[in-house]
């Protein structure tokens, strides 16, 4: 089981380089005319339940192309997926909406997906429901740091809906 844990910690750590990595002036024209924005997390899967809680890695991704001004604030689509320590799998895509008070940036959303339990907790039904709320500081080249917190529950759509409380460290660069 470590194993696979530290293979899967190698892989989001080379992802983060590659990610990191200066681009060259003719690559910024090429992607200049559509910014994407990724966020690699990690953190504590169920934290709140001492006998399922997991470690958790995941991405997600947000098309700048599709943000949209509203009376909510800034709204942007998001799709991501998630994996924890216990093969529990959670798939989704939503909707967040971005809110910036200086070098803060606040960034609720609400995501509906497909969970599979794998060896980790049972939510009760394959349909959740994540809220989350995340605040992040601008940093330098286009990237962010930040902490997020999240709720999954199926909203009772199955017999039974325990939900999971999870929290993370986000990393956020845009290309």
């Amino acid at each position: 089981m470590k194993l696979k844990l530290i293979k899967k910690y190698f892989f989001l750590v080379n992802l983060f380089l590659l990610i990191s990595l200066p681009l060259k002036s003719e690559d910024v024209k090429k992607i200049s005319g559509s910014e994407h924005e990724f966020n690699i997390y990690t953190g504590m899967f169920d934290f709140s339940d001492h006998g399922k809680r997991s470690q958790i890695i995941g991405f997600q991704h947000q098309n700048e192309n599709l943000i949209r001004e509203s009376f909510f604030g800034t709204l942007s689509p998001v799709t991501g997926a998630l994996i924890t320590q216990d093969s529990a799998t959670y798939i989704y895509t939503g909707v967040q909406a971005m809110y910036k008070v200086g070098n803060i940036n606040i960034t609720p959303s609400f995501t509906p997906g497909l969970y599979n339990q794998g060896d980790g907790k049972n939510l009760g039904h394959i349909v959740e429901f994540k809220s989350e709320v995340q605040l992040s500081f601008d940093l330098p080249k286009e990237s962010q740091f930040g902490f997020s917190y999240n709720h999954i529950s199926n909203a009772s759509l199955g017999d039974k809906n325990p939900g999971a409380n999870s929290y993370m460290f986000n990393f956020l660069k845009k290309f």
